[in-house]
């Protein structure tokens, strides 16, 4: 695919023109407010890896409802738990499960605490499966999760998955060995949407770190492509053809447009001038949006890879990411030397959660 959008200097200055529901805050802060009832820690056991360098154990926390949400949560090998290590927070993109827990080791290999949450529901699509349930009600939905229960804001399942991935952010606070100050969130496409929201939600992270996030700037998104999981919403409105105003209003709750605004941490994003399926334009919207309701000067990047698709930046932006952290002082003290990069120089709280 060539490059399909719009021209690099008109998407940085490209603006969403979507409206928020007027009780956006409201309808977040009442979900929160009920995640909190529950107790933020179910279980903690140890879990074998195989890997000598790298400690684990099978983490259970309360999502959304109190659900039991798995992740895996890795320390390097040797740390004393009293040793407070700066914890990132991964979410996974469309599809995908949490798998094994010896196939993401970027993070906890550079020195990081690292808690990999699992996305309820999913990991049948690629990957090495999930193992946390969605037992929401929905009505008829179309093949995936994005269309489920998409009528209603109430039902919709990324309602649900991104309460998940704010409590994740409070679980990593509760985790041994982890310093409660200096967590970072981080993910793509899906993963990349629930990093600005649970930036937006938590409101005290340290840095996000978000490439190609998913969901932003829908209607745009809708009227330039039908890459999957568009597609989804594409073939669900081919049916359900007076359900378009309502589903709209539905995808407005958890535009990644609106959590950008209301996010404050320092924030990294990419974005490929050919991805269909997280058009440049709906990544710009955010970037560009990001910060708008902080009084407080934000520090914000975004990495362009004009022969990228989806997969944007992958490795090289992997290390940019780890250079980026390293500029701002989030790092483990016990790296050893810098990452080498061939990057250029370069809120407001929504809900108060527990520390």
């Amino acid at each position: 695919m060539a490059q399909f959008d719009l021209p690099v200097d008109e998407l940085r200055d490209y603006r969403s023109v979507t409206e928020e529901p007027d009780d956006f805050e409201a309808q977040w802060r009442e979900t929160m407010d009920a995640a909190q009832q529950h107790p933020i820690i179910l279980s903690v056991d140890a879990a074998d890896n195989g890997l000598a360098a790298v400690d684990c154990w099978d983490v259970r926390f309360a999502g959304f409802g109190g659900t039991p949400v798995a992740a895996w949560f890795s320390r390097p090998h040797g740390v004393p738990e009293s040793t407070n290590l700066p914890v990132v927070v991964e979410f996974l993109g469309y599809g995908r499960g949490r798998g094994v827990p010896h196939e993401r080791l970027l993070w906890v290999s550079a020195g990081y605490a690292h808690l990999l949450m699992d996305s309820r529901g999913q990991g049948g699509q690629y990957g090495t499966g999930g193992d946390t349930i969605d037992d929401w009600p929905s009505a008829p939905s179309a093949p995936g999760v994005v269309t489920r229960g998409i009528y209603r804001h109430n039902d919709h399942y990324y309602r649900r998955l991104i309460t998940d991935a704010a409590r994740a952010v409070t679980a990593a606070r509760h985790l041994p060995g982890t310093d409660a100050e200096t967590v970072i969130v981080v993910g793509n496409s899906q993963g990349g949407l629930l990093s600005l929201a649970a930036a937006a939600l938590d409101g005290n992270v340290a840095a996000c770190l978000t490439s190609a996030p998913f969901l932003c700037d829908p209607a745009r998104a809708l009227r330039i492509t039908e890459s999957a999981p568009w597609d989804e919403i594409v073939q669900y409105l081919s049916v359900y053809r007076d359900a378009e105003t309502p589903a709209m209003r539905t995808l407005s709750y958890v535009d990644g447009v609106a959590f950008a605004r209301r996010a404050r941490a320092p924030v990294h994003f990419a974005t490929g001038l050919r991805d269909t399926v997280c058009p440049p334009s709906t990544v710009f919207a955010a970037y560009n949006a990001y910060g708008e309701y902080s009084n407080d000067e934000i520090q914000r990047r975004i990495e362009v890879y004009p022969f990228n698709h989806h997969e944007g930046g992958d490795a090289v932006n992997s290390r940019r990411q780890l250079q980026w952290l390293r500029d701002l002082g989030l790092h483990s003290e016990r790296e050893a030397a810098p990452v080498h990069s061939t990057s250029h120089p370069v809120g407001q709280r929504l809900v108060d959660l527990p520390h």
